[in-house]
């Protein structure tokens, strides 16, 4: 009986990931993206940090297959899209995952040195509720805004380089 529910709750979570995979336009559309990315240009505009958002409907096949956390995959798209590759090491990967409504926070070592773990989970589940009720764009702002600030608080005393990252949010599937 155990195995039979285990294996329902795979299928169903599989079924759910690979119906989200669609449904990342439709969740944030073009108007949303131009918004966040001038967030995140707004947000960059006081301190030496880089932000990277990264929108996915769900999860590949392979991850789901393992049983795979929301947290997993953020590591790997951080190293992916090249967060970890920053002047001053203070790169910071938002990701939003539509099929479980999770977001996570990966900050690079010259930040999460620096800002406690319990605060980015703070963050994050500030989100929850907008996250819950389908508010994409809401939550994703609402990061961008709590990351811009800590940013500006524990990165200000390096040199601001160029734009290092891309400013617009990286949308799924990604297939690595």
């Amino acid at each position: 009986m155990a195995t039979s529910i285990s294996i329902w709750h795979r299928v169903r979570r599989y079924l759910r990931h690979r119906w989200h995979d669609d449904q990342v336009s439709r969740s944030v559309d073009a108007l949303a993206l131009e918004r966040l990315t001038a967030a995140v240009v707004a947000g960059e505009q006081c301190h030496s940090g880089q932000i990277r958002v990264c929108i996915e409907g769900g999860l590949p096949g392979s991850y789901l297959w393992r049983g795979a956390t929301p947290r997993e995959r953020a590591i790997t798209l951080f190293g992916k899209l090249r967060v970890w590759d920053t002047e001053h090491n203070n790169g910071v990967l938002i990701y939003l995952l539509l099929a479980d409504r999770a977001m996570e926070i990966v900050a690079d070592r010259g930040l999460a040195r620096a800002v406690p773990s319990r605060t980015w989970e703070t963050i994050m589940e500030s989100m929850q509720g907008a996250l819950r009720e389908g508010r994409h764009e809401e939550a994703l702002q609402l990061a961008i805004e709590k990351v811009a600030s800590l940013l500006q608080e524990h990165s200000s005393g390096f040199e601001r380089v160029s734009n290092e990252l891309p400013d617009s949010p990286a949308l799924g599937p990604f297939r690595y």
